[in-house]
C-alpha cells in the first residue's frame, strides 16, 4: 500500500445520491479474488451500452488520467459489503472518494484497503460541484481539503485509519511493524 500524505489532483464529479456498491461494480464482476483489472468493470452499466459498446458521453469514459479524486452525492457506497467496489475504484486510478455521506461498510472497506474515503460538509460539496474544472488538495496530515478556487474545509478521520494511511500499511502491516515489541512482550510473559 502506498502511503498517503497529501494529494493535489483534478476530480471527477458524479453528483448522484445513493450510489450503491452494485452500481460501483456489478455483481457479475465479483468472480475474481484479486484486484487487478477491476477498473474496467467500474460503473460498467453506466459506462457501457447493453451490447458492451462504450458510451463515449459518460464522464468516466473521457480522458481523466489526471483525476484521482471522485466526488459523489450523498450516501455513496451504500448497499452490500463489497471490497471489489473499493478495488475497482483504485484500479481505475482513484485515491480519494469524497461525499457528504458514505455507507459505513464501504468506508471501512475503503480505509482498510488504502482508499481515502472522506465525508465532507454538504456546503463544501456544493462549492466543489460549482467548480468542475478546479483541482483539489487533500492533506491527510492536516485533515484539510482545499479547492483551487480558494475554498477550504476540514475533515475528521478515525485516528487509527489515518495513521495506517499515513504509514502506507493495512492493519496487519501495522501489527507486523511492531513484531519485535510483540515478541519482547511475549518473552516477558513466560
Amino acid at each position: 500500500m502506498e502511503a498517503f500524505i497529501s494529494l493535489t489532483s483534478k476530480f471527477i464529479s458524479l453528483p448522484l445520491e445513493n450510489i450503491d456498491t452494485d452500481q460501483i461494480i456489478p455483481a457479475r464482476f465479483l468472480t475474481q479474488t484479486h484486484r487487478e483489472g477491476l477498473g474496467a468493470g467500474l460503473f460498467y452499466d453506466w459506462r457501457y451500452e447493453a451490447g458492451g459498446t462504450l458510451r463515449t458521453d459518460h464522464i468516466l469514459n473521457q480522458d481523466h488520467r489526471d483525476a484521482h479524486i471522485l466526488v459523489a452525492g450523498a450516501n455513496f457506497g451504500c448497499g452490500s459489503s463489497r471490497e471489489h467496489a473499493v478495488w475497482a475504484l483504485q484500479s481505475y486510478g482513484f485515491r480519494v472518494v469524497m461525499s457528504p455521506s458514505i455507507g459505513d461498510i464501504f468506508k471501512s472497506n475503503a480505509l482498510k484497503n488504502g482508499l481515502l474515503a472522506l465525508e465532507i460538509d454538504p456546503f463544501f460539496y456544493q462549492e466543489i460541484c460549482r467548480h468542475p474544472e478546479a483541482s483539489l488538495t487533500v492533506d491527510l496530515e492536516q485533515q484539510s481539503i482545499a479547492l483551487s478556487s480558494g475554498a477550504t474545509s476540514s475533515f475528521v478521520l478515525e485516528p487509527f485509519a489515518r495513521l495506517c494511511l499515513l504509514q502506507g500499511v493495512d492493519q496487519l502491516g501495522f501489527l507486523l511493524g511492531h513484531e519485535t515489541a510483540i515478541a519482547n512482550f511475549e518473552g516477558r510473559q513466560r
